[in-house]
This record gives structure tokens, sequence and C-alpha cells, in this order.
């Protein structure tokens, strides 16, 4: 199982028997299990966790994260701009409400969303936005738009550290199999952190009817 995953099972689980009342236990508990498939249950610890600290960021991301996951959309949506009443400029829901858009076939908002969360993540990682970018590019038909992000994040990585995850997100989003899991499987070896969520994010749905889909899965332990 993935690094993350393990420390936050232990952590969250740990923390919780210590101290019900800690949020952050209940934000990594929540985390483990959205990374395993059980959605129901991160669902219960990600909003215990905002119960118990109402006005941070971070778990009320959390919320709408599990709602995206859980295919959701207009729940997430809803969510995802709470949250950035909270904070305008926190990237975590600038990044996954364009892909919430997105999943609803609002191609337009998605677009005009990513390229905002471009401009908030810039100096920090924007690669997942562009990435994200570059995927709506492909699934909305705008196919040379989709490679110009390729060749971005290409460039991007040649002067500092850019997951393989990106590159499988938007070879996903243009039909090309191989590559997207050639990308997906050095992700895994490079024990990228999105990774981790592979099972649930809606954006690979593509690749699910694949058998090296579930192989990927197992062999980080997760159940197919």
């Amino acid at each position: 199982m993935n690094t993350l995953n393990s420390l936050s099972k232990k952590f969250g689980a740990k923390q919780i028997e210590l101290n019900p009342r800690y949020a952050p236990a209940h934000q990594f508990y929540g985390s483990y299990l959205q990374a395993t498939g059980r959605l129901q249950e991160a669902m219960a610890e990600e909003k215990r966790a905002q119960e118990l600290d109402p006005l941070s960021p971070i778990s009320n991301f959390e919320v709408a994260l599990a709602f995206y996951q859980a295919r959701n959309y207009d729940q997430a949506i809803d969510q995802f701009q709470k949250t950035l009443e909270l904070d305008p400029n926190f990237p975590p829901p600038n990044t996954y409400l364009p892909a919430a858009y997105e999943q609803k076939g609002m191609y337009e908002e998605a677009i005009a969303g990513f390229q905002k969360a471009i401009t908030v993540t810039k100096g920090t990682d924007n690669a997942l936005s562009i990435a994200g970018l570059g995927h709506v590019y492909a699934v909305s038909g705008r196919k040379a738009e989709a490679r110009r992000m390729l060749a971005e994040l290409q460039g991007l990585s040649e002067q500092s550290y850019v997951s393989a995850y990106n590159f499988a997100l938007i070879y996903t989003g243009l039909g090309e199999r191989d590559k997207a899991f050639a990308w997906l499987n050095k992700a895994y070896q490079e024990h990228s952190f999105n990774v981790a969520f592979l099972k649930v994010e809606p954006r690979f749905d593509p690749l699910r009817s694949d058998p090296r889909f579930s192989d990927l899965l197992r062999g980080m332990g997760l159940p197919p």
C-alpha cells in the first residue's frame, strides 16, 4: 500500500483513539478511507473533521473532495465553492472545482476554472492544474490544446520535478491508453501523492475496464 495511505491509517486511527475531538485525525483517516474506496466511511470522517473545525479550509475541501470522488458532483461543486469563500486563493479547491464542472459536461466553466487555478497556484506547484486543463481540452475535443499542455508540462519537468501522474491524466483524456498506463506506472514507482487516490478519481474511469488498471491497483495494495 502507498506509504501515504499507511501513515494516514495509522496516524488517523491512533489519534482518533487518543483524542476523538482532534479534527486532523479524522481528516487523515478519511483520506485513507477515500484512497481505499470506502467512500461512505470517508465522508463520515471528513464531515466529523469539518464539524470539529468548521472554518478550516482543508477540512471543508476534504468534504467536497469526498463528494467528488463519490460522483456527487452538484454537492461537490457547492462545497468547493463554500471552501473558496473561506479562502479564495486556497489551491486545492481551485484545482478540483473545475474537475467537478468537467464531470457534469460543463466544459467552458471547467476550462475557465483551470485557467484561474493555474494563476492561483503559480509559484507553488501548478502542474496538476495544467494537467487538469489538458485533460478537459482533450475530452472536449480540443486535442491540439491538450498537446500544448503536455508540452508545457514537459518544459516544467526540465526545470523541476513534475509528477508522472500529470502526464497520465492528459493521455487518458486523449484516449491514448498505452501512454496513460506507462505514465501511471511511473507515477506509482515515484510514489506520487495523487496516484494514491487512483481508485476513486473519476477522470480515470475510461481506464477501469482495462486489466492493467486492476493490476496497478493490486500492486498498490488496493482492491480492484
